[in-house]
């Protein structure tokens, strides 16, 4: 095991750090009290502009692996960020963009169509759907979509 390189330190370097942005291949061993230190120090974004630019890379996170705060969708183009709420929604709906609160209701009305319990016999399946798609139209119609 490497010694900590940090000066004067004889503890063993049981962590990597690494030595600057542009080589992230070429580490520090350093103990954990100096790797800590090492990490506050650290600038994780570099500059204001290059963090605003990394940002952009991950808004649109198809695979959540930004969590759920990032993997929103931008529909329309019009920088609106869906929550995840209103993303199941109109997964339920079947919407496809463009997204427009016209195609919603048009969605919604032809889905109340199909699944009122009076168009199936009361089938209570139906019942259940419907309330789905109702609660599904009522977090969209709250939504900013032109």
């Amino acid at each position: 095991m490497p010694r900590c390189e940090h000066p004067g330190c004889v503890s063993a370097g049981s962590f990597r750090a690494p030595r600057s942005r542009d080589d992230l291949r070429n580490y520090f061993a350093f103990c954990l009290d100096h790797v800590r230190q090492y990490n506050l120090a650290w600038d994780y974004f570099g500059s204001a502009s290059r963090s605003a630019h990394r940002a952009e890379d991950y808004v649109n996170d198809p695979l959540g692996v930004f969590g759920a705060t990032h993997r929103r969708t931008d529909h329309n183009g019009s920088g609106y960020r869906l929550s995840t709420q209103e993303e199941k929604a109109l997964a339920l709906l079947q919407v496809e963009p463009p997204i427009t609160k016209d195609r919603i209701k048009a969605r919604y009305k032809a889905l109340v169509k199909r699944h009122h319990p009076d168009a199936n016999g009361g089938d209570k399946a139906a019942e259940e759907r419907l309330k789905e798609i109702n609660l599904a139209y009522s977090t969209l119609k709250h939504a900013a979509f032109p």
